[in-house]
């Protein structure tokens, strides 16, 4: 991978810059552009697209998303260390890779990107949900983005692949699979990365839908299952009762046993009670 863009390897690289990985930032620095390049190619055929990076820090997978061909890259770091480093890669790449040093949270990519847009990013374990369900719940849809390939601990990628029945099944599985679809492609252990996480991460890459898979107001199912998830220990006749006096008959009307918990009932299930809730 260094052979081929001419760079030099992200562990010289590191040392050059003094970039240590900091705590702080959620950061852990995965070294391997072998690794890196794998992670790029789970994001499918980059030729024709954008791609937006969140916390690319000393740029392994930039420079992963680039040799694997993204028509352009736009990096945002927050850790102003690692700019030096990303201007060397942008130097390598005359033209297509601009680099915003802010929050991700406050960058409008399609005022930098053209469409279609892919999202791939080791993300910052600090803001990595919060960054998920901004994407998963923006006021309109189709997104901005086509695909999200994104790395997180391992716990929390199988939250978001998770099926009813199972203790991480929750809020974050039933946001992703009601507008996308969602697979684990790729897992590392902690001695990828520098400094070595006590947990091992994954890579989840989920893939828009042209529109949600059943039928629901957004904030409506968002105030339902989070309501429900809040108490899921609880009956659901107990932990919905504070969103409608006869919420057993609603929930019967969609089809779920007001005694039901919530880790048993299914995303087509709770879509239908959304529907109920907003019937008069």
């Amino acid at each position: 991978m260094a052979q081929i863009d001419g760079l030099p390897p992200l562990s010289e690289v590191i040392r050059t810059h003094q970039l240590s990985a900091k705590k702080s930032l959620g950061q852990n620095f995965l070294l391997d552009l072998n690794l890196t390049a794998k992670i790029a190619r789970q994001a499918g055929d980059l030729s024709g697209c954008d791609v937006l990076e969140v916390g690319p820090g000393p740029g392994g997978l930039t420079r992963g998303l680039l040799a694997e061909g993204a028509r352009r890259v736009l990096a945002v770091e927050k850790d102003p260390r690692c700019l030096p480093a990303l201007a060397e890669i942008a130097d390598a790449y005359p033209g297509r890779l601009q680099v915003i040093q802010g929050d991700a949270l406050e960058v409008n990519p399609l005022e930098h990107l053209t469409p279609p847009i892919r999202v791939a990013a080791n993300l910052p374990y600090n803001v990595g949900t919060e960054l998920l369900v901004r994407w998963l719940t923006p006021k309109d849809w189709p997104p901005f983005w086509q695909s999200l390939t994104l790395m997180f601990q391992r716990e929390v990628a199988e939250r978001i692949v998770a099926q009813p029945g199972t203790k991480k099944y929750g809020r974050l599985a039933l946001l992703a699979q009601w507008r996308a679809d969602a697979r684990i492609v790729m897992e590392l252990p902690p001695e990828a990365f520098v400094p070595a996480p006590k947990v091992h991460s994954a890579v989840v890459h989920l893939t828009a839908l042209d529109k949600p898979r059943f039928e629901a107001d957004p904030a409506v199912l968002s105030r339902v299952v989070g309501a429900a998830f809040n108490q899921r220990r609880k009956m659901l006749r107990a932990a919905l009762k504070a969103l409608s006096p006869d919420i057993e008959d609603r929930l019967r009307a969609a089809g779920i046993p007001p005694t039901e918990r919530a880790e048993q009932v299914s995303l087509e299930a709770f879509c239908a009670l959304a529907r109920e809730m907003t019937r008069s």
